[in-house]
């Protein structure tokens, strides 16, 4: 492993301690009991450990969201034909989707990228290219891409997210886009976690009981061929992954290697992390789980890494419409932590010292 991706890696350092100590600090002389605001005060820490700031901003925000094609798809795993990939891109493109909706809500910009749309896509200026192939192989064939092109995604993830650093960057969330990516995501998360196909399948797009449990036997099947290596998570991209799966592990080591916080969407971001975390392991610090979504495998695959999630609103849309929910509450911790006024400074009683 060697170039942009272990350099990428090396720069990963821990969370600010001086930060942390000195945000943790602050919220405790706001005018409230102290942990009053639950998971807002300690995300507003966290921020401020990521950052490296007593004071953390939250004010140039930004979902990437990536796109890809899969294979695997060629087996009946989805509810949605192919080309949806490519229509959704339009839809986003022309800012038509939900993440759209609820980005501008917000006010976060959305990045699209193509890694792997299976067609070729009319350039826009809208739109950054940086397809890998024409979508990923059958991985109940063969590997769904080569190492190389593996890391070729995860590099493209790296470099999309410099340009955004370079446009200004405080914040970032991840997003997807790819029918059958929730079959690819399962066999990452069972090869990665060592649960059984079955515990971590889920209905993706709406599929009915018989498809199901045939995309648990298409799973199965893509495991026992490939035989991914889970101390090697570049093998397991590689063997079961996708291009924006790849992309979005790139995301999230370049993210924290410049010190952003990165807001996790749903089942196939997480899917990403377990990559993330196995390759550069202080990156947990780093993500936020904005929600657990409803496919089978998130919540296992949150406890497996160690993040508790901020929402259970029961979706399973993708996108990053979940991340860019999170992108809000992570604004609003910031703005607690910045904003509020201490005891001293409102002239508020603080709480008696029993005893006193």
């Amino acid at each position: 492993m060697l170039g942009l991706l272990s350099n990428t890696i090396e720069m990963i350092k821990p969370l600010d301690e001086g930060a942390i100590a000195e945000a943790r600090s602050r919220q405790d002389l706001l005018t409230k009991p102290q942990g009053s605001l639950g998971r807002l005060e300690e995300l507003s820490i966290q921020l401020a450990g990521v950052q490296g700031k007593p004071i953390p901003q939250v004010r140039h925000k930004a979902v990437i969201t990536m796109v890809g094609d899969h294979g695997v798809v060629a087996e009946g795993v989805s509810a949605y034909p192919r080309e949806v990939t490519a229509q959704m891109v339009c839809n986003f493109l022309n800012g038509g989707a939900g993440v759209n909706v609820l980005a501008h809500q917000v006010g976060a910009r959305v990045v699209v990228v193509d890694m792997g749309v299976a067609v070729e896509l009319e350039p826009s200026s809208r739109l950054m290219s940086r397809k890998v192939a024409l979508g990923t192989q059958n991985m109940c064939l063969c590997p769904a891409m080569t190492v190389e092109q593996a890391v070729t995604a995860i590099e493209s993830g790296i470099e999309v997210v410099g340009a955004e650093v370079a446009k200004g960057l405080d914040i970032v969330g991840t997003g997807d886009m790819g029918i059958g990516n929730t079959t690819a995501s399962s066999a990452i998360c069972a090869a990665m976690t060592g649960k059984a196909a079955a515990e971590v399948v889920g209905r993706g797009t709406g599929i009915d009981d018989k498809q199901l449990e045939h995309k648990v036997d298409v799973v199965s099947r893509a495991l026992a061929l490939n035989h991914p290596d889970p101390r090697q998570p570049l093998d397991v991209l590689a063997k079961v992954g996708g291009f924006e799966i790849g992309g979005l592990v790139g995301v999230m080591l370049a993210a924290a290697a410049y010190r952003v916080p990165v807001v996790i969407d749903g089942f196939i971001s997480g899917a990403a992390a377990l990559i993330a975390i196995a390759l550069a392991p202080r990156l947990r610090h780093f993500l936020i789980a904005a929600h657990v979504s409803a496919e089978a495998g998130h919540r296992l695959l949150l406890r497996h890494l160690g993040l508790k999630p901020l929402l259970d609103l029961d979706m399973r849309l993708g996108e990053g419409t979940g991340a860019v929910l999170g992108i809000f509450l992570a604004e609003a911790a910031a703005k607690i932590l910045a904003e509020m006024s201490t005891f001293a400074e409102a002239g508020v009683s603080e709480r008696s010292k029993l005893g006193d």
